[in-house]
């Protein structure tokens, strides 16, 4: 069992009056580089929970962007049950189901509306997989639109690693039989006082996008299974375990003992999955995650994070996004999803990763299989 100080760092959003800090996962390979074995010890913890409360049960898991996506895959592997994450980014060609996060730093979410109806008659119950729960409101605003598009028939509920919910929320979600599994409960009520003592006069390193002095070795892969559309959770484990077989020879044994792998935005868990079988390899590995996430950052040594990067999307020019507590490695894996991967996110990235030190770095573009 895990305890709220195991796992909960408290931190400042940037920006946002809404909600003033951020729970820090410190084992969930976000925003903090952590080894990969923290993750899935905790996702299993979490998929064990799941398994013992709807025994015998078709569920469809659905989990969140940004942050909850590998978390939900992760739950989905280990369960092999059907599975989605929730989106922001553009898919050609399909029909949405829209909401929105009112906390969040962006706040349009969507699900493919067209993977939905495919299954909506053949299962049981819809989990929703997040890594907090607080008020539970974004969840409950996709209940009201799935059940007002499709009825009643399918049961719902939520999966998530933290649960800081009050009892007023609880009787909401006990009223609608929406159930409740978690692992550890919190109490947010101090969370915006601690947020809001800290300095935020950590390092904060603006975005660079000029031509880097030395380019990343680039490796295209084919293969990959875009989890913003439905999947088995059998079939996502295979392709990743494929990915990992291809990515393995292009790691140097002899030189890189200590290595970063690094996932983009929404797209997390192969990057966890890539960096946990390189540690089974011997290899000192951590692993964390670009984000939307605007974080303070802060020279406590009890804040989560000191150093603050901006970076480019590798999906979306326009769009800023961040790394935090970059540190100098052997070797660096960058693993991405992104279809077009623009010159300015990476040259941010790559540049962000040298002011660290790092000169051995290797991106792997994981491509639809249409485009090989």
């Amino acid at each position: 069992m895990y305890t709220e100080k195991e796992i909960v760092a408290v931190a400042s959003r940037e920006n946002n009056n809404k909600r003033k800090y951020l729970v820090v996962n410190r084992m969930q390979c976000k925003h903090i580089p952590v080894s990969p074995t923290s993750f899935f010890n905790m996702t299993s913890e979490l998929a064990e929970i799941v398994k013992e409360s709807y025994i015998d049960e078709k569920l469809l898991l659905v989990g969140f962007a940004e942050t909850a996506t590998a978390i939900g895959a992760a739950l989905a592997v280990k369960l092999d049950t059907l599975y989605m994450q929730t989106t922001r980014e553009n898919i050609d060609g399909v029909k949405w189901l829209y909401f929105t996060e009112s906390h969040s730093h962006a706040t349009e979410q969507k699900l493919v509306r067209d993977d939905i109806e495919k299954i909506i008659a053949e299962i049981d119950r819809i989990v929703f997989v997040e890594d907090e729960v607080t008020t539970g409101n974004t969840i409950l605003k996709i209940i009201d639109i799935i059940e007002r598009e499709y009825g009643k028939r399918v049961k719902f509920s939520v999966a998530s690693l933290l649960n800081g919910m009050n009892e007023s929320s609880y009787e909401v979600y006990k009223k609608r039989n929406i159930g409740i599994s978690y692992l550890v409960k919190t109490d947010h009520s101090s969370y915006t006082a601690i947020a809001e003592r800290y300095k935020k006069d950590g390092k904060y390193f603006e975005v660079n996008v000029n031509i880097p002095e030395k380019n990343p070795i680039v490796k295209n892969i084919a293969g990959d299974i875009n989890a913003r559309r439905l999947v088995k959770g059998s079939i996502y484990d295979v392709a990743c375990n494929k990915l990992w077989r291809e990515i393995k020879s292009v790691i140097n044994r002899e030189n890189e003992k200590n290595i970063l792998v690094i996932g983009t935005e929404e797209f997390m868990y192969p990057a966890i999955y890539i960096a946990s079988e390189l540690e089974k390899e011997g290899y000192n590995v951590k692993c964390h995650s670009t984000t939307r996430s605007p974080i303070a950052v802060s020279s406590e040594d009890d804040y989560p994070l000191s150093r603050r990067y901006e970076l480019v999307s590798l999906y979306d020019e326009i769009r800023v996004t961040y790394i935090y507590n970059l540190q100098n490695y052997d070797s660096v894996l960058i693993i991405t999803d992104s279809q077009c991967a623009s010159d300015k996110g990476v040259n941010s990235l790559i540049n962000a990763l040298h002011t660290c030190g790092n000169e051995n770095i290797k991106m792997i573009k994981w491509e639809n299989n249409e485009d090989k």
